[in-house]
């Protein structure tokens, strides 16, 4: 059985690559008010927005960005044969509109927005946007009761607040999930964490509530299979959220970012440990931080949709391919 090939992406050897409008990974577009929106099983949708940067703004422009370099996603997983787009019915959703002036008025149009794939069935997989991004979608898809996460990163993105009280920024949205009851903090694990550090108010909390973290250096001398298998337990077979900062990876191959930290894993490992997420239970996943003002050339943007192809194969799972 394959989906209606409607949900399939149109093919290079149709439409050239560099032809007709960018959708995510060439899919149809299907805003949720579309006639045939109540089929899509896994909805992509992008979060242009960047309110909460605390530097170097520029990841609102990253779903832009990154629609148009997901051009080059083809139809079948190299490794595994997976036939993403034959097995589950897939779209672009769209953008959420953001209010660019008001922080807490655009994570309720996030919420409201991810709410209505929650109660379509559908798995969301957003491009943002910046961290904080990932907050509003969890308190649509954690309403009942909270996922557990695996969190790639340079951060921790566990810190109270910025600035005596700004309690919304890129760097605190986990610190709210925990504490709105959005994550199980005993089934999170943080893996790629590295840089200096402003103290160790973040490594605390983790510590005092179980969040697992795999610092750099660790990542490096176990090896991504040792590190994977572990994250995997921790997470367990219940339902989970998949988060992935681009600036996990080594700016040397993601340059693209707002706060790169050097050090970091090389692009095949960036792909290698999403594979390793195949046979979890995933309730929806992200991909933030990318940000075209610091690298036009869209190399950065590129590996970002590829990493977005291995997240789509992972929330279906080889074992789809019956």
């Amino acid at each position: 059985m394959t989906t209606d090939p409607f949900f399939h992406p149109i093919s290079g050897f149709e439409l050239p690559r560099y032809a007709g409008v960018p959708s995510f990974m060439r899919l149809p577009l299907l805003p949720p008010e579309h006639e045939r929106f109540k089929e899509v099983e896994i909805g992509i949708a992008g979060v242009p927005w960047d309110s909460g940067t605390t530097n170097r703004p520029g990841p609102r422009h990253g779903p832009r960005q990154l629609r148009d370099a997901s051009t080059m996603i083809r139809a079948e997983h190299p490794v595994t044969g997976l036939r993403p787009f034959e097995t589950k019915a897939c779209a672009d959703l769209g953008d959420v509109g953001p209010n660019p002036a008001d922080i807490l008025d655009s994570m309720e149009r996030i919420t409201a927005f991810y709410g209505k794939l929650v109660r379509n069935g559908t798995r969301p997989l957003t491009a943002g946007g910046d961290h904080l991004t990932s907050l509003p979608v969890l308190r649509a898809l954690a309403r009942e009761e909270p996922l557990g996460m695996v969190h790639f990163d340079s951060h921790t993105d566990l810190y109270n607040s910025y600035f005596g009280g700004t309690m919304y920024t890129h760097g605190t949205p986990f610190r709210r999930a925990v504490e709105e009851g959005l994550l199980d903090p005993k089934r999170v694990v943080q893996i790629g964490i590295r840089g200096s550090m402003y103290d160790r108010e973040d490594r605390d909390f983790a510590a005092a509530n179980g969040i697992r973290i795999v610092p750099i250096e660790e990542f490096h001398a176990r090896g991504v299979a040792d590190v994977m298998a572990e994250a995997r337990d921790i997470v367990g077979s219940e339902p989970c959220y998949v988060s992935y900062d681009i600036d996990f990876v080594d700016p040397t191959f993601a340059p693209g970012t707002g706060t790169p930290e050097v050090g970091g894993p090389n692009s095949y490992q960036a792909l290698q440990v999403v594979r390793e997420l195949d046979g979890l239970d995933i309730a929806g996943a992200d991909l933030v931080e990318v940000s075209p003002p610091f690298d036009a050339s869209g190399g950065t943007a590129f590996l970002g949709v590829s990493i977005m192809f291995e997240l789509l194969c992972a929330m279906i799972g080889t074992k789809a391919m019956g």
